[in-house]
């Protein structure tokens, strides 16, 4: 997995931009700044965009490539991030520690995928915000149309809203649905797709 993630970020270019995903941007700013998680972030775009608006941001992903990117994106922008690399079973922090965690395009297979949730729910503090945006099951359809618009061809690696509400049922929904939408993000998502979208706070 981080082979191919390594070669993508080995590119010149971003993969996906040097821009936050916009629906990240949209919710992060309604949100007093604090320590914010960002499993998955790749070449660092949502991670920077976070550390400009004034939080104490933690990074991680699978990918060496993808750090060194990031790092070129936190000197650009003159801001400062931690940005871990390692396999996600493997890393540990310190429960209920960070205020918000930032969830884009993390997809996994479906035997990991509820571990993982659980895994994070236990990181953030009570009163926390995770936002997320995914591709949705009925991608795949999408998908076959264009493969430009990028995403898993597995369906499992995909989320539904049944899903989220299962593994994140300790959670006050501010915001859960499925979403058709145009992505302009980098070179790897360009075009219609389909998307999940949720916000929300921790209660226990």
């Amino acid at each position: 997995m981080n082979q191919k993630w390594d070669e993508r970020y080995k590119e010149q270019e971003f993969a996906y931009g040097k821009e936050p995903n916009l629906f990240f941007k949209e919710w992060l700013l309604k949100f007093e700044p604090g320590s914010i998680l960002m499993p998955a972030d790749g070449e660092g775009r949502n991670g920077v965009f976070a550390a400009k608006q004034g939080w104490k941001v933690t990074s991680f992903d699978l990918s060496i490539e993808g750090k060194l990117k990031a790092l070129q994106l936190v000197k650009e922008n003159n801001v400062a991030l931690d940005y871990i690399v390692g396999d996600f079973e493997q890393l540990k922090f310190e429960n209920e520690f960070f205020n918000a965690i930032g969830l884009v395009y993390a997809h996994f297979p479906a035997e990991m995928k509820s571990r993982f949730h659980k895994k994070l729910n236990n990181y953030l503090k009570p009163g926390g915000v995770l936002i997320f945006e995914a591709f949705s099951k009925t991608h795949l359809s999408y998908l076959k149309h264009n493969p430009k618009v990028g995403g898993p061809k597995e369906l499992d690696m995909l989320y539904s809203k049944e899903e989220l509400l299962a593994d994140f049922g300790n959670y006050e929904v501010i915001l859960l649905e499925e979403e058709e939408i145009f992505l302009s993000e980098g070179k790897y998502h360009i075009g219609k797709g389909s998307v999940i979208r949720f916000v929300g706070r921790k209660l226990i």
